[in-house]
């Protein structure tokens, strides 16, 4: 990519993220990186863009000037990038991706509708499985990327693409449905069912952090079965957001009174060694990954 279209990229997702942090972690670099970057478009323009505070970054008067035109200057890059995939004979293609399957049925569809408006010719194949399972699709070569959580294995590349809340799952008739934020050490007090999948539970890190054992009644690797056991009353759980969008089950969901989140990563061998479909898959996700992802 040209050097200069990365730092209309840094700025842009400095702004949009309101932080050098989340935009080196969304566009892979490290948080000097892309200060660096929009310190040299300051000198290169000669114009203050960013106010560095505690409270993160904020435009100036003149970055807010500028910043619709860096923008618009990263939206052509991707569409010229598409004409040159189209003269180059981007026109197949097969992207083998493991998923868990949150992110097959709230995501994916989403991302793989934008993205086949422009490669309408690419094939999918979509391999469902735990976190140690897809950790192994990647490593054996089975699958060109796969979703994970952090923290990954050591070797692989990986993107964050979102934070994903942990939340209390209750029957609707609990004697806790009216509290604010569910109190983790009343996790202790009601049978519980624990979403185990593979050798990473994230449930298990917040017992082991806040010095819990609750009283497991029930281990299983399937979300829905889990919603389904505490919809009728057998007990409690926790699972994340993004599986608790579209629930058919009558339950009732309450934040935990200490933060607790899973970060989701796009994770890869080697993106240099990646086919072409696979990289502009990668940069549709870096590039895109962006307000509309969650409107669903």
């Amino acid at each position: 990519m040209d050097m200069n279209i990365q730092k209309y990229m840094a700025f842009a997702k400095t702004v949009e993220y309101g932080s050098f942090t989340k935009a080196a972690e969304v566009l892979n670099y490290s948080q000097s990186g892309i200060s660096r970057m929009i310190n040299d478009l300051e000198k290169e323009w000669k114009v203050s863009l960013l106010e560095r505070g505690r409270a993160g970054v904020r435009l100036t008067s003149d970055g807010l000037k500028l910043l619709p035109f860096a923008k618009n200057v990263c939206d052509e890059y991707l569409k010229l990038q598409i004409q040159v995939d189209e003269l180059n004979g981007l026109q197949s293609g097969l992207i083998r991706i493991g998923t868990f399957s949150s992110v097959a049925t709230h995501w994916l569809p989403n991302i793989i509708n934008a993205f086949q408006k422009d490669y309408p010719n690419i094939d999918y194949e979509f391999l469902l499985g735990d976190y140690t399972e897809i950790e192994n699709w990647i490593l054996e070569g089975r699958v060109d990327c796969g979703f994970l959580r952090i923290p990954v294995h050591p070797e692989f590349e990986s993107i964050f693409l979102e934070q994903d809340k942990l939340l209390v799952v209750l029957p609707e008739d609990h004697p806790m449905v009216d509290c604010e934020r569910f109190p983790v050490q009343a996790l202790n007090d009601y049978p519980f069912m624990l979403v185990e999948k593979g050798a990473k539970a994230e449930i298990s890190e917040i017992f082991q952090k806040c010095n819990i054992q609750p009283k497991i009644h029930f281990k299983t690797w399937d979300d829905y079965a889990i919603m389904s056991m505490v919809e009728s009353g057998l007990g409690i759980s926790i699972l994340p957001e993004l599986i608790l969008k579209r629930t058919p089950y009558r339950i009732i969901v309450k934040e935990l009174d200490i933060p607790a989140y899973r970060k989701i990563v796009l994770a890869m061998r080697d993106k240099k060694s990646a086919s072409l479909a696979v990289k502009r898959f990668l940069d549709y996700l870096i590039y895109r990954n962006n307000s509309k992802k969650e409107k669903e």
